[in-house]
């Protein structure tokens, strides 16, 4: 069988605004996401038809139709016309429900890995329109770079890159609820919001202290005493060390440090260890 392996690469929220609820029942955000070179490893293979699995080196993500990757799998084959099936062995290394995108990621790099594996039969069009249809962060997975991603995050425009710099991501010992941070947030009655217009301005004028001084989660408004205050601890702890700027990503609860100079990173990388669950010291691309 023709397999190939394709790159999953970690999201970070530069921000995170949550505008209000829709009629829907999904809010509407705002948010600017970064990609970093922090990825799992995706393996895809083409099998006979109706044949879909996903196994990873995590034993309680799900290989079936509830894994992301297999939905992404099923809607490519779909709008691609094609009767087929997949194989699919993801080497999980970005943190589960880490607000990171992993999920998303992987299935992202599956739907590029098959378009390669059959020809590319999808131009750019249908590879989103695959990717929508397979979760809210897959398009921007998909694409990657720097991006405004609004509405459900699908609605992506392109915006100017950061320079490669170094981050540390460190996942916390305590996981975030999404659904539950969004009924803490609609609670509230009043809350800082981002300067995400602020922040689109200095990513387009190349001025990095002013991106990293607009980083902001709304989530973190909305975390419980004890993970907001060890969210507090990890972001201080990057500050102290030389990070230009620091937030959570996503939901949570993995907290990341955008750095200027690599030993100060690595000094930060080595000192969060003592107190996170897991630590990366990665670059933005």
């Amino acid at each position: 069988m023709t397999g190939l392996t394709v790159y999953a690469r970690a999201k970070l929220n530069l921000s995170l605004d949550v505008l209000g609820r829709r009629e829907d029942g999904y809010h509407e955000l705002r948010m600017v996401m970064q990609e970093a070179e922090l990825a799992d490893e995706v393996y895809v293979e083409l099998r006979e038809p109706g044949f879909y699995r996903a196994e990873t080196n995590r034993s309680y993500i799900p290989s079936d139709e509830r894994n992301v990757a297999v939905k992404a799998a099923r809607a490519f084959f779909g709008l691609a016309g094609l009767e087929s099936g997949v194989f699919i062995r993801i080497k999980k290394r970005i943190p589960v429900c880490a607000g990171l995108g992993g999920g998303s990621s992987d299935a992202a790099a599956v739907i590029r890995a098959l378009n390669e594996l059959t020809g590319k039969p999808l131009e750019e069009d249908a590879l989103y329109e695959a990717a929508q249809a397979a979760g809210s962060d897959v398009p921007f997975c998909l694409f990657g770079g720097t991006a405004l991603a609004e509405g459900r995050g699908e609605r992506l425009t392109r915006l100017p890159g950061l320079p490669r710099l170094p981050v540390v991501i460190c996942m916390p010992y305590f996981s975030c609820s999404t659904p539950e941070l969004f009924t803490r947030l609609d609670g509230l009655r009043t809350r800082c919001r981002p300067d995400t217009a602020g922040l689109i301005s200095a990513l387009s004028a190349g001025q990095l202290e002013g991106v990293a001084r607009r980083m902001y989660n709304v989530f973190e408004d909305a975390l419980d005493r004890r993970p907001a205050q060890a969210v507090g601890e990890i972001k201080r702890l990057l500050l102290e060390n030389g990070a230009l700027g620091a937030v959570m990503s996503g939901s949570g609860s993995a907290v990341y440090g955008l750095f200027r100079d690599g030993d100060a990173a690595e000094r930060a990388a080595q000192q969060a260890k003592g107190s996170c669950r897991e630590v990366f010291l990665s670059f933005t691309v």
